[in-house]
């Protein structure tokens, strides 16, 4: 429906930017949080009931195989304490001394096979972690799907197309992505944590009393680092969606752009945006590159106390020479599930911030329901009436107030006025895409709130002044109008439409594929392939919205005739602003301010001198300046 052809003024819902992301660790992303978290995150608990199951080998497996790696070290540590015993006996020429080799390579037997079931139930975990991610991703999207397709026509109205583009796409993509990777990782990153400190422990409780000194000086930096970045990310993030939307401005117009000789102002436009967007984006890399550096600085300190003590130790025979490098290798894995965990922390509320907007659109009002059975004629004669119909889009602004109209089976009324006059108002409240504030619309009889959607709207055949088609071949795109149309009736349908010709022209013919926005063909050929597939659907009500304003003279004067066959023994709605294009109406409907000023054939209401008069008269003196 066209810009042009509004009448009314909407009120468009909040805009939400879509969920952000920045480069580097996941720590450091630009995060958008819910606004209902504990909520969000309940709903979303919810959906994994179906799960369970294979939730519960995901946690026994991510245990078992951190488990096992943390086992490790301390395996190593015995190896190196048997080697280092038996080099020592040696030195000391100890009677019988020796290595005990066979004891090293039982203990690197059983290495090997703690990695190699760790790296087993790794890929347990990962593989059904995957399937879990996917599955529920593939039934929220379902879900999702169907209640779009429950949604009023209001909802799309006063929602962007591209906000509710980001919903499907960016925010499916991260709940799937963050419940994939991120959910096994947490499980990991607490094992661990715990783990590592029982192991420690299990050595030395004064090491370990050691090393947690650093604790709070990791947690304190990271949790700083984070805050830090997020603000700069944030900024990033606000002037690279500058950055986009200002190339995509000056490069979609880009003629008119050159036309007007606003090359520089649109450059140094460029310019300001990438200079603020270099700066922040500086910014965010380097507070998100000091954090490694920054940890490595407070693990050789904890490096350096393990070494003291570890050396204190060994000399008073309290621990082994192995203990002390199992140590140190539990000490480097212990600060690591911290930064793990603070980065999972951010990515969980991006994932809520994410599922928190597909609850919004999942909580949306739906259609009232539709009757539970209706009585449409196989063969309808299209009689349509309103009567003392009223309808407001904005309950504080009236639009059409106690409107009654009477079109008989077969006849052209044609509609026209002054844009906001209600026109194509009426247009949505006889499909239903709105219901009526008070009165009644009747189609042969029948109140349309008694015929359910789908067989009130296969009554009605549009088309309308912006034209929409979508990837793929011509024939696809008329065959649109009919399921099963065989391929003689496509044709014969573009013949009615005066579209054969050019579509015989092209290469490929019928089978030529139009890209996603059909920009490889004309704005008129668009036009008369959405002619051609109104003829094809062969209804028993016609809407012309504007059809012939996007074609040139000659085209019109030709697809004025195929309507005039397309029209002939059905009711139709045409909503003109040219009004030499509707001449031949049976009525013609004169609306102002959302009620009929005038009404009569086009001789009657010229002789009139009203409303229509001087409209019709405006139209001549425009095109005479």
């Amino acid at each position: 429906m066209s810009a042009q052809n509004r009448d009314y003024h909407r009120e468009s819902g909040p805009r939400r930017p879509p969920v952000g992301w920045g480069r580097g660790p996941g720590f450091a992303r630009a995060i958008e949080k819910a606004k209902n978290p504990r909520g969000t995150l309940v709903r979303l608990l919810r959906e994994f009931r179906p799960y369970r199951i294979r939730l519960s080998l995901v946690m026994a497996a991510a245990i078992l195989s951190t488990v096992f790696t943390i086992w490790s070290p301390k395996i190593l540590g015995n190896a190196t304490t048997v080697l280092f015993n038996g080099f020592i006996q040696k030195l000391r020429h100890m009677p019988g001394a020796s290595v005990n080799f066979s004891a090293i390579l039982h203990d690197m037997g059983f290495l090997a096979a703690l990695y190699l079931i760790s790296s087993g139930f790794s890929y347990v975990q990962q593989w059904v972690m995957a399937g879990v991610a996917q599955d529920l991703t593939f039934r929220m999207r379902e879900k999702l799907m169907e209640k779009l397709n429950r949604l009023p026509i209001q909802f799309f109205d006063n929602h962007p197309h591209g906000e509710l583009l980001s919903r499907f796409v960016n925010d499916f993509d991260n709940i799937s992505s963050t419940l994939q990777q991120s959910l096994g990782q947490l499980i990991t990153s607490v094992v661990t944590f715990g783990g590592v400190i029982v192991m420690m422990l299990t050595i030395s409780p004064l090491m370990t009393l050691a090393v947690s000194i650093t604790l709070p000086l990791s947690f304190g930096l990271t949790t700083m680092v984070v805050r830090r970045s997020q603000r700069y990310f944030k900024d990033q993030q606000r002037q690279l969606g500058e950055l986009n939307g200002h190339v995509e401005e000056a490069y979609t117009g880009h003629s008119v752009v050159k036309a007007y000789g606003h090359e520089e102002p649109s450059i140094q436009g460029f310019e300001e945006i990438n200079t603020r967007l270099y700066h922040s984006a500086w910014k965010s890399q380097f507070v998100t590159g000091i954090i490694y550096p920054m940890m490595n600085v407070i693990g050789n300190l904890g490096y350096v106390l393990v070494s003291v003590l570890g050396g204190v130790l060994v000399t008073r025979r309290t621990i082994q020479i192995g203990d002390i490098q199992a140590f140190i290798q539990y000490a480097r894995q212990f600060s690591m599930p911290i930064t793990q965990m603070a980065s999972i922390s951010n990515i969980i509320q991006s994932l809520l911030a994410s599922a928190e907007r597909i609850y919004e659109i999942l909580d949306q009002p739906e259609e009232t329901r539709d009757a539970t059975a209706s009585q449409t004629p196989e063969k309808s004669p299209g009689h349509v009436q309103f009567r003392a119909v009223s309808f407001r889009y904005n309950p504080d602004v009236p639009l059409i107030e106690d409107f009654s109209l009477d079109a008989k089976s077969g006849t052209t009324v044609a509609i026209v006025g002054p844009t906001g006059a209600g026109k194509t108002t009426l247009v949505n409240l006889a499909m239903r895409f709105y219901d009526v504030d008070q009165g009644q619309i009747m189609v042969d009889g029948q109140d349309i709130r008694d015929i359910r959607r789908a067989e009130l709207r296969h009554l009605f055949g549009m088309v309308l002044q912006d034209t929409w088609l979508f990837h793929g071949t011509i024939h696809d795109n008329i065959a649109y109008g009919r399921e099963g149309a065989s391929d003689q009736e496509i044709v014969q349908a573009a013949i009615s439409a005066r579209a054969d010709h050019f579509i015989r022209t092209l290469p490929d013919g019928y089978n030529t594929v139009l890209n996603e926005e059909a920009s490889n063909i004309s704005q008129g050929q668009r036009q008369l392939l959405t002619i051609a597939r109104a003829f094809l659907a062969d209804p028993a009500i016609l809407i012309l919205d504007e059809a012939t304003s996007n074609v040139d003279t000659r085209t019109e004067v030709a697809i004025q005739l195929a309507m005039i066959n397309l029209m002939r023994g059905r009711t139709s709605f045409v909503i003109a602003h040219r009004l030499s294009t509707i001449r031949g109406a049976d009525t013609i409907i004169v609306m102002n301010h959302g009620r009929i000023v005038e009404q009569g054939s086009h001789e009657e209401l010229l002789s009139r001198r009203g409303f229509y008069y001087e409209l019709y008269q405006s139209q001549f003196q425009r095109a005479a300046i």
